[in-house]
């Protein structure tokens, strides 16, 4: 698929959207105030032959007509100015807003943000900076591009008939013959400006290559410092700092790589352009000055050609001066095309299992059923026992067996792992609570990372804080109003003790526990599955554990 045609299957929505009058009257203006700029360099271009003129006429009456003229152009100048740009922004945070909830409402759908991590082959490495940076790369570069393109074709066609009648008609003396030229100085822009455009491409085409890398590799190094912040206690307890910053110095070592890398692309680049800006300054002068010195045209006329000459190339060299936001552009874009390729392949893949996979549907009986279940692994090679079995509400089993083939059997009954085969029957009024080896707990109150995924419910603060006394955690009813990021402040011990609060502000139907106390002593273990039973005597719990001392708390087991 071409590139555009991705980039329009991918944007092209926003308008379309909901939104759609407000965003087509922004884009409407954006175009009305663009063309309004262009009147106002058409009126500089004319206000500087005028000026000339009147400077080579020592007349100082016309002086101070332009002076006047000069308040009028400054002042409209000022007023279109601000208001595209106040426009351009208003459209730009918009497009963002739209592109950014597309892309996060498919990532974090059923589970893909992490199906995706293990399962898609496209590149779709660090997720989110390819949502929070290429994005806004994507939407701003485009609306830029346009804009500028957009403007370099009204420039265009403006300045190359104003260039056009000021080149009058020149003629070539080619010794039997002459050769009448008419607009040469609009010929000799085209041409210039083509080779020039060939030239600066050629020069410019590794920089593509280049940014992508970098960008790439930037994002690894983000990442590595990321995931040593997320876990700096236990790089402290084992003191693992110096391993650490050798990880920080080759990573950094790749960037510097890919520096280099586009350095020299940006090396072409700036050789060209260094040359490219004084031709592009000397040649009109040097082109129109013939006719000036003959007396053909005045010294207003000569500045309004060298004026509408580099209008006329500035436009024709559009792809030149924009080289690298466009390699930016693009880059940014494949990142993010590609985050959304490796979702939609994700997509395919499981819907391409169709009778290999195992099927999770409802059941009005409150029961969990499994019918000839197998789990697999991704080379859909079976990793578990056939399970048939119900487990009636209220139950208390033990899962037996492989830990990894407990862990996933739990993430098919969520949903998360089709491979395999089978059906399982889930209750449909009863929620279903799982328990992952440590809690999320989102950055903020304290009180608000405990209710988590819910919003803050009207529980009185009194019967929070004997909760978290019952769990063994008194001391932090002093701090659930602090801001926090609570995984890095708090031990695995007090986090996974903040998971069985949750789970009593909740009060599940059904409890499936994945080693999520295991960081407790095992009468620590015994004593939170007992207040579990206690608090919520009708639940069902799952419960896979490495403590033999936990055995006899459960009614009995399922092998797997």
């Amino acid at each position: 698929m071409g590139f555009f045609k991705q980039f329009v299957k991918l944007t092209g929505g926003f308008w379309s959207s909901k939104n759609k009058n407000a965003i087509r009257k922004d884009t409407a203006l954006l175009i009305v105030l663009t063309i309004m700029q262009i009147s106002i360099a058409i009126g500089i271009a004319q206000w500087n032959k005028d000026l000339f003129d009147a400077l080579e006429k020592h007349s100082m009456l016309d002086l101070i007509t332009q002076i006047e003229l000069l308040i009028g152009i400054f002042l409209a100048n000022i007023m279109i100015t601000t208001t595209h740009l106040i426009v351009k922004r208003r459209l730009l945070i918009s497009w963002r807003s739209w592109l950014t909830k597309k892309v996060i409402s498919r990532w974090m759908h059923k589970g893909r943000h992490y199906q995706v991590t293990f399962m898609s082959k496209s590149d779709h490495d660090n997720p989110d900076g390819r949502i929070a940076e290429d994005i806004r790369i994507v939407t701003e570069e485009a609306v830029s591009l346009a804009l500028s393109l957009f403007y370099s074709v009204l420039l265009l066609v403006s300045f190359s008939k104003i260039l056009w009648t000021l080149s009058g008609t020149v003629v070539l003396n080619l010794g039997s013959f002459s050769l009448p030229i008419v607009g040469y100085l609009v010929w000799i822009a085209i041409i210039y400006s083509f080779f020039a455009s060939i030239l600066g491409w050629w020069m410019g085409k590794p920089l593509t290559v280049a940014t992508n890398a970098r960008q790439t590799e930037e994002a690894n190094y983000r990442h590595e410092l990321i995931k040593a912040h997320e876990n700096s206690q236990a790089i402290a307890l084992i003191h693992g700092e110096d391993n650490e910053q050798e990880r920080f110095i080759d990573s950094f070592r790749a960037i510097i790589a890919t520096y280099q890398q586009q350095t020299a692309a940006w090396t072409r680049i700036q050789i060209f352009t260094s040359g490219y800006s004084v031709i592009s300054m000397a040649l009109p002068i040097l082109a129109a000055s013939p006719r000036y010195i003959t007396g053909a045209i005045t010294l207003g006329t000569l500045m309004q050609s060298v004026q509408a000459f580099g209008h006329m190339v500035s436009a024709l060299s559009w792809p030149v001066n924009n080289m690298a936001e466009i390699a930016k552009w693009r880059t940014s874009f494949e990142r993010v095309v590609n985050l959304v390729k490796a979702l939609d392949e994700l997509d395919q893949d499981i819907e391409g299992l169709a009778a290999h996979q195992i099927c999770v549907d409802t059941s009005e009986q409150p029961l969990l059923k499994f019918t000839d279940v197998t789990i697999a692994n991704l080379e859909n090679e079976t990793i578990s026992e056939t399970i048939n079995d119900e487990i009636k509400a209220g139950e208390r089993v033990l899962i037996c067996g492989e830990t990894g083939a407990g862990e996933k059997l739990f993430q098919a009954i969520a949903g998360l792992w089709p491979w395999g085969s089978g059906h399982i029957e889930i209750p449909t009024e009863e929620p279903l609570f799982f328990m992952p080896p440590r809690p999320y707990l989102p950055s903020g109150t304290l009180h608000t990372a405990i209710f988590y995924p819910k919003a803050v419910a009207s529980l009185r603060r009194a019967d929070l804080e004997k909760l978290l006394k019952k769990v063994g955690l008194k001391d932090l009813a002093k701090q659930l109003d602090q801001v926090q990021s609570w995984e890095q402040l708090l031990s695995r011990e007090q986090q996974q003790r903040l998971g069985v609060v949750r789970v009593l502000l909740h009060k599940p139907k059904w409890i499936f526990i994945q080693e999520a106390l295991d960081s407790l002593t095992p009468d620590g273990e015994i004593q939170m599955l007992e207040l579990l039973a206690k608090e919520l005597p009708d639940v069902t719990i799952m419960n896979i554990t490495n403590q033999p001392t936990a055995e006899d708390f459960h009614q009995r087991k399922l092998k797997i």
